[in-house]
């Protein structure tokens, strides 16, 4: 299990990572409060894909956060669901609620697929109302950062360069082996990243942050 952050300059940063047999949400639930144990507040947001698991255990541990679903783990999930036929279609008009720069747009996309496609792919359009606050969730941030905040796409490709590393190795001796291979690797992507170009401009969110608690501390 591997967590990935941005800092307040908008550099990635590996929080941490954690050994587990499954993704269970006991898994998850030992992994956050080992992240909580070492200084780790409340996230603005949290984006993953929707392992019940997985779900369970930021609800529980990060009760203040937004949990945004991974947009592309919800596309296949919802294609998924629906006549062969419709998904390039669907899967396309997906993104008007995506790319949508209000609620209010992505809500009316919402519906102007909901009343496209119910009739044909009523388990899909189903799916897709119920979801639907938590795959925009995003929304809530400054426009110019959502898009990199909505899927969990760099956390894969870091999952899969882990994975292709292990496969080299093939067979760990023992726990400590994997551990001390996996924090190796993820020392040298941290090392590279902060090192490396920002990956979040961070100064609208900053400003608007700023904005919000001058006029929380003049209400009160």
């Amino acid at each position: 299990l591997i967590a990935v952050g941005f800092n307040e300059g908008g550099q990635r940063e590996i929080i941490g990572f954690h050994l587990a047999d499954s993704e269970s949400e006991t898994s998850w639930s030992e992994f956050f409060q080992s992240l909580k144990s070492r200084g780790l507040k409340e996230p603005r947001l949290i984006t993953s894909d929707n392992h019940a698991g997985l779900v369970a255990a930021v609800r529980r541990h990060f009760q203040g956060s937004s949990w945004q679903g991974c947009q592309t783990h919800f596309s296949r999930n919802l294609l998924d669901k629906a006549p062969k036929s419709l998904q390039p279609a669907l899967k396309e008009d997906l993104r008007q609620i995506y790319e949508a720069t209000d609620e209010e747009s992505a809500r009316a996309a919402k519906q102007r697929i909901i009343q496209q496609y119910e009739a044909a792919a009523p388990k899909a359009m189903d799916f897709l109302d119920q979801a639907f606050d938590d795959i925009t969730a995003v929304l809530s941030l400054p426009l110019n950062i959502r898009k990199r905040l909505r899927t969990t796409n760099g956390v894969e490709r870091l999952n899969q360069e882990i994975r292709r590393r292990e496969r080299v190795i093939r067979i760990f001796p023992n726990e400590l082996s994997a551990i001390r291979l996996m924090g190796a690797l993820l020392i040298e992507h941290d090392e590279k990243w902060s090192s490396g170009r920002i990956y979040l401009n961070l100064d609208i969110y900053h400003q608007v942050s700023s904005s919000s608690s001058s006029s929380e501390q003049q209400a009160a």
